[in-house]
């Protein structure tokens, strides 16, 4: 009875913090930081009726890790401790991703993985561009070849975060496997290269139709277009269309468009007036970043890349954070708050509440912040704290 009153307590000590920041708008809604806002019991947290990957072998889901490149594998193991410690029950498949090879059979064989386990969590993948021009981000092909056409961020500011602005709540949907990241580009002439820029109706559409339906289910009011169609008249120009196509679909939704550069200026003087914003690929990489420097830095925002068939976790900025790297100073709470995004995705949505509210304590209560965010906490620091409010709230976990 003491460990249920325990638990009760600190839930509603959570949801007594973050009433002011969200108030009625996501309903009853008791997480943070996950694709599904609303009753988890009912939604996917991809904004589809899809059903996740069963679980195998008595119960427990077989997920595949690619631990990347800078601070990606120190804080995947750090994953994995506080995963170990509330008995998640999810086996992960290591599959190492050599960025400084050319050839391809790494990526090819974390790919199968992933078409095997249907679900994978990632530390980013170094790109060098130094590299000859036939090597391939592997980032890039990893999300191409699986078709995960939908990278998801929602941006909010969390209480004891000091920023510039307060209660900033953006989602942002950015295309995920065309634009400028097409990697189709060839030098025609001495002197002169030409990158080719590809977009289609049938992507545009898709999603397009993902940002509308996202919206609905969240319960949020519109969905701005992001785009240059005034220079880019064809290309932006049919993505503007398809989204105006999709919005006619979406009454209950105010649609409007805003060209990309007034948009990075308009994020930071007044983010408030953003709610969803759906855009194609490279200018999603920008807003995105934009949009994690406004709540904290790249070390506080988790992201998420949809498919029909696959979804695949990652920091939202997608760094390697090279210069941090093993030096126990990283920001755990981004590749944290992804795995919590992933066991929503896996349904455990339990365990992903129990670790969620332990990370937003840590930051909120108890106010152990890394150096990123004006602090002087370490990482072990900050995960060490996670798993004793763990120990101290969740019934389920072993002893620290």
């Amino acid at each position: 009875m003491n460990v249920k009153m325990a638990a009760h307590t600190a839930v509603l000590s959570m949801s007594k913090i973050l009433n002011p920041f969200w108030g009625g708008r996501l309903g009853n809604t008791v997480k943070v930081f996950g694709t599904t806002l609303t009753n988890h019991r009912n939604k996917t947290g991809n904004s589809r009726d899809d059903i996740p990957p069963p679980a195998k072998y008595g119960g427990r889901h077989t997920v595949t890790l690619i631990p990347g490149d800078g601070i990606g594998p120190e804080l995947l193991n750090h994953v994995r401790e506080v995963f170990r410690f509330s008995c998640v029950p999810v086996d992960f498949e290591v599959v190492h991703v050599n960025s400084a090879l050319e050839t391809e059979d790494d990526i090819n064989d974390a790919i199968t993985a992933i078409r095997r386990n249907g679900v994978a969590l990632k530390g980013n993948i170094e790109t060098n561009h130094t590299m000859a021009p036939s090597v391939k981000s592997r980032n890039n092909l990893l999300r191409t070849t699986l078709d995960l056409y939908a990278n998801v961020m929602h941006c909010q500011s969390l209480p004891g975060v000091q920023t510039r602005h307060k209660n900033i709540d953006i989602m942002i949907i950015r295309e995920n496997t065309e634009g400028e990241y097409s990697s189709l580009e060839h030098e025609s002439v001495s002197g002169v290269v030409e990158s080719l820029k590809i977009i289609t109706k049938v992507n545009s559409l898709r999603i397009a139709e993902y940002a509308f339906q996202l919206a609905r289910e969240k319960g949020r009011k519109r969905v701005t277009a992001v785009h240059k169609a005034n220079i880019m008249k064809l290309g932006d120009g049919l993505f503007l269309q398809c989204c105006r196509e999709v919005a006619s679909g979406y009454p209950d939704i105010t649609f409007d468009s805003m060209i990309v550069d007034n948009t990075t200026m308009q994020l930071v003087s007044k983010p408030q007036q953003f709610d969803v914003m759906v855009m194609p690929n490279l200018y999603g990489n920008v807003v995105s970043n934009v949009c994690a420097g406004l709540v904290g830095g790249p070390g506080l925002v988790p992201g998420a890349n949809y498919g029909r068939d696959y979804a695949v976790f990652e920091t939202a900025t997608r760094n390697t954070g090279k210069s941090i790297a093993q030096r126990n100073i990283a920001n755990p709470t981004a590749m944290l708050l992804a795995g919590c995004m992933m066991l929503d995705h896996l349904k455990l949505y339990d365990y992903a509440t129990l670790i969620r509210n332990a990370i937003l304590t840590t930051m909120n209560e108890t106010r152990l912040h890394t150096a990123d965010i004006g602090g002087q906490g370490t990482t072990s620091d900050v995960v060490q704290s996670i798993m004793r409010i763990i120990h101290s709230t969740g019934p389920l976990t072993s002893a620290l």
